[in-house]
């Protein structure tokens, strides 16, 4: 350590706690070195030129010394434990409500991992923190200049040793409240918590609280909130000399944490050595954990050249704004669930105690103008060397506050009252119980006042008896009555474009998007058309922004589909983070849109079915065909590199869209779609036998590329694919699965290699076996899912269920139709109804029909070309007499103006016509290989048609049925 070891200041504190080090551990050991060492580090501090002014993080009794010592000492340049390159949004902060963040965000990374990426730094900033009364004192106070001499956001992750497995975890986990902040990483001033387990756990253990927040606040919060500014230093100072000096080991974060202390000191001596300020018109606000360092840098006549900064990576940062709360804070830094809400509450308490006027920044948002005179400035104590206020301070006995019996009843009265509101049994009794019970439990932990810990114990315990009716319990009550969770927001002038432009976009629907809540929004864009574009941003915000900040009610967006009518409830204001980090991709919702929808598409881990999504997606948000036919392009690339089937049902879904959409709205297909299709033509028929043996593939998705081949066959063929490729590939398709077996089954009848007649006789087979009917649902399932590529099944799967109920006796059908049902359910939920369609059209709808009907599976098979009877012909004749005038319409089309025959003459004979028509008779002559001629037709018995007639009697009929109109 630079200078002298031992001042005069504190020597009677030192030779006290020699001989305490003594009487306790029998003579010199490491106890009197630490004792001795953590004097050493506040005289050190101390007698530093450059006034230290030590705070611990959202602390209320650190603001209300901050604001005192600012009054008193106004100093020219304020030194602050910030990343040094978040200064500019400083002064941003006045268009905000309280607490905000503010963050520094880097979506591509250059110099870090690429895993690391998107990477974002937080710094939290509320009312009742010591930070932000120095933030306000500089920006508000002419002639000052405030300079942040934190590491840059940069230089957080290049210290950061994730990458390395043999440094230890350090942070606290996230929890579902910290959601406002996400996975930053928080930088706050004043982190001061003890890094030393045991020292922890024997605090709270001694001093009867349960967690660090509780200590803090009885031991260090109330006795320092109205003590002066030397005790209020030196305490600090012994705290953080305390907890540093008992740090376990030379980990991770101590060696960051002196670094940190390394690089503040010397971006302080760079400033003054450019500014020429005096150390002595200088104020260096910093966490009390770093204010009792011991680097050789430390000081302003520390050592200068035995750290060199770092250059920053390439990495691109970009810095805005964020809502925050208080249980965002507290879930980040580790604090107590509702230690932030009382620390709000302790501040406005102890403003109204101590009568000190706070810094406010001018135009604060949720800030009325003060109206009144300027406070008065008191002058500082002349400089020198500080007396000690250590050793009175530990000596004196606590300070105990009287009992305010009117705030207790008054918190007593609301936690009950807000207790019924939530549907708690509540009555006066319980307030009376809570009431006692809080001064019970202050008395058993040495307290003369309760605390809002204590409260919350007795509250808890009172009100609270076995089961919590509505969905907040009695602790959280207790914490929205002490503050609540305060969240913050950022002002319209401090907002990224975009998160401007969006608000400007929706501000046809004159709703205040930017108050927290949900709002209503009803757009009809048949009487309002300038809503449709209100409608196309939330349409484009709901694909960007978290689930519930846009969310539809009314209305759908669908290819070649637009409501006319739309119903959504917004709560951007509940979701300004995610806007806000939105305006850090780009500058419009269709730049950041198309950015995603790239990544997406061009990710290491893209498959055939995302990139199909971004075609649909850029088609319902974007418009246009540049994009989508890029990526349509590159979606061939990815489906030629694929090796397996995974995503070929969702392939197949998204393929047959982009088709029926393109084929209604354009009046082309695409070339990329027709590409798409022939390729996954022939890449499905390569990949077919092995996905029919592979045990990973599933019965859904070889069903999908078999839909795919069948579905896309027509377009594919007339694109010049070869269908026997197909008949190939399911030829050589030999199954293990029973569900699979059945879907190469129906692919087989599909392709015409195997009759249904025969599919019957196997299923059939399939009941009859003994030792096959256990695996008979199998067999159903690949049926079911079989409806996919061939729905024309539909019928001989309901004959297939129906066989097995009717034959299969009781004791093995009964066990049989649990897993039925499971799987059906598991793997073909969606093709059932196809199925129960059926089975309705088949089956009788009325019970009394059920005994005389016949199943149509049963009924004799008639040949649907036999020659049917002659009443047969002439059964159309009663309805064309019936309307003689359609006929007369068709006769003059045709040219006919014979007139009608009359009822009692004979039916006209097919040689007549033949003899009328000798064209269309030498045609169907030449088909059918007849060479003889046209003789001369003098009557029936015509030679040429009365042969072609006698040789072919089926297309004489079929020709006399066809032409006999009259």
């Amino acid at each position: 350590m630079s200078g002298p070891r031992e001042s005069t200041s504190f020597a009677a504190l030192r030779g006290q706690l020699q001989e305490a080090a003594a009487e306790f551990a029998g003579g010199p050991d490491a106890l009197e070195g630490i004792l001795l060492g953590m004097v050493d580090d506040v005289d050190r501090a101390v007698r530093e030129p450059l006034e230290i002014f030590p705070v611990c993080h959202h602390s209320p009794a650190s603001a209300l010394a901050m604001a005192r010592r600012l009054r008193e000492k106004q100093p020219k340049v304020v030194y602050l434990e910030l990343c040094e390159d978040m200064a500019p949004l400083l002064t941003e902060l006045r268009n905000c409500r309280l607490p905000v963040a503010v963050q520094a965000f880097a979506g591509e990374v250059d110099g870090f991992p690429a895993d690391w990426a998107p990477l974002s730094v937080v710094a939290p900033i509320t009312e009742a923190s010591a930070e932000y009364q120095a933030i306000a004192y500089a920006l508000d106070t002419p002639g000052v200049e405030l300079v942040l001499v934190d590491r840059s956001s940069d230089h957080v992750f290049q210290w950061d040793r994730r990458d390395d497995p043999a440094e230890e975890e350090t942070g606290t986990p996230q929890e579902a409240e910290a959601a406002l902040h996400g996975e930053a990483v928080g930088v706050g001033i004043g982190d001061l918590r003890p890094r030393f387990a045991q020292l922890e756990e024997h605090l709270l253990r001694h001093g009867k609280v349960r967690h660090w927040s509780e200590w803090w606040h009885q031991y260090v919060e109330v006795p320092l909130g109205d003590s002066d500014h030397d005790t209020y230093r030196q305490v600090m100072f012994l705290i953080g000399s305390l907890f540093r000096r008992l740090a376990p080991g030379e980990g991770a974060r101590l060696r960051v944490d002196e670094d940190r202390e390394r690089y503040m000191w010397t971006r302080m001596r760079e400033h003054l050595a450019a500014s020429g300020t005096d150390p002595e018109d200088c104020l260096y606000v910093c966490g009390a954990f770093h204010a009792a360092s011991r680097v050789e840098e430390f000081g302003v006549h520390g050592a200068s050249d035995t750290f060199t900064i770092s250059p920053r990576t390439a990495t691109t940062w970009q810095y805005g704004l964020i809502p925050s709360s208080h249980a965002a804070i507290e879930a980040q830094f580790g604090l107590a669930a509702g230690s932030v809400s009382i620390a709000a509450t302790e501040w406005t308490k102890g403003l109204k105690r101590t009568r000190v006027k706070p810094y406010v920044l001018e135009g604060q948002a949720g800030k009325r103008k003060s109206a009144g005179k300027k406070a008065a400035v008191v002058p500082a104590p002349p400089s020198g060397a500080a007396a000690d206020k250590l050793s009175g301070f530990l000596r004196r006995p606590p300070v105990l506050d009287g009992l305010d019996e009117a705030e207790l009843l008054g918190w007593s009265v609301d936690i009950v009252r807000a207790a019924r509101r939530n549907g708690y049994l509540a009555s006066t009794a319980d307030a009376i119980a809570v009431f006692e019970t809080s001064i019970l439990l202050a008395g058993m932990r040495d307290r003369a006042k309760p605390t809002p810990y204590d409260f919350q114990d007795a509250a808890v315990t009172c009100i609270e008896k076995d089961s919590v009716p509505g969905r907040r319990d009695v602790r959280r009550l207790v914490e929205i009555m002490m503050g609540g969770d305060r969240i913050g927001q950022v002002g319209y002038d401090s907002l990224p474009p975009l998160a401007r432009d969006v608000y400007d976009r929706l501000a046809p629907l004159e709703l205040r998007l930017e108050q927290r809540g949900v709002r209503r929004a009803l757009l009809d864009m048949a009487s309002r058309p300038e809503l449709r574009a209100c409608s196309d941003v939330l349409w484009m915000l709901r694909r960007l922004l978290p689930q519930g900040a846009a969310r539809p009610i009314m209305g759908e967006r669908r290819l070649g589909e637009r409501s006319i009518q739309e119903s959504w409830d917004l709560a951007l204001g509940t979701h300004q983070r995610a806007l806000i980090e939105l305006g850090y991709e780009g500058v419009s919702l269709e730049q950041v849109l198309e950015q995603r929808l790239r990544r997406d598409a061009y990710g290491p881990r893209a498959t055939t079915a995302t990139v199909l999504a971004a075609v649909e997606d850029t088609l319902l948000y974007l418009g246009g065909r540049r994009l989508a036919d890029e990526l349509g392009t590159h979606a061939l690339k990815v489906l030629a590199a694929e090796r397996s089937v995974d995503g070929a049902p969702e392939v197949l879904r998204r393929v047959r869209a982009l088709l029926a959409y393109y084929r209604t709205g354009e009046p082309v297909l695409p070339a990329w779609i027709e590409s798409f299709v022939k390729t996954g033509y022939a890449h499905y028929c390569t990949l077919l036998p092995t996905a029919f043996r592979d045990e990973d593939a599933t019965v859904g998705q070889v069903a999908a590329m078999l839909g795919f081949l069948f579905s896309m066959e027509s377009l594919a063929l007339s694109l010049g694919c070869d269908r026997t490729q197909l008949e190939l590939a399911v030829a050589q398709s030999h199954p293990d699965d029973p569900a699979k077996t059945a879907l190469l089954w129906a692919a087989q009848v599909q392709l015409g290699t195997l009759p249904r007649a025969e599919l019957r006789a196997r299923c059939d087979e399939l009941l009859d076996n003994p030792l096959v009917v256990p695996s008979y649902p199998r067999y159903l399932s690949g049926f079911v899912h079989a409806l996919e590529p061939v729905p024309g099944l539909a019928d001989v799967v309901v004959e297939a269920v129906s066989n097995a109920f009717g034959r299969l006796p009781d004791t093995v059908l009964l066990p049989w139709l649990p897993l039925l049902i499971t799987t059906l359910r598991s793997g073909a939920a969606d093709l059932a109804p196809l199925m129960v369609r059926e089975a309705g059209r088949i089956f009788p709808g009325r019970l009394a029909e059920l005994d005389a009907w016949v199943p149509p599976w049963r009924m004799p098979e008639t040949n649907p070309f036999a020659a049917r009877p002659v009443a047969d012909v002439r059964r159309g004749a009663a309805l064309l007499t019936a309307h003689p005038a359609t006929c007369d319409a068709v006769a003059d089309l045709l040219g006919c103006d014979d007139g009608w025959t009359q009822p009692d003459a004979p039916a006209p004979s097919g040689t007549a016509l033949l003899a009328a028509h000798p064209a269309t008779c030498d045609a169907v002559a030449g088909l059918l290989g007849c060479d003889g001629g046209w003789a001369a037709v003098a009557g029936p018995a015509s030679s040429g048609g009365a042969a072609l007639t006698a040789r072919h009697p089926e297309t004489a009929r079929a020709l006399e049925h066809l032409l006999a109109a009259r």
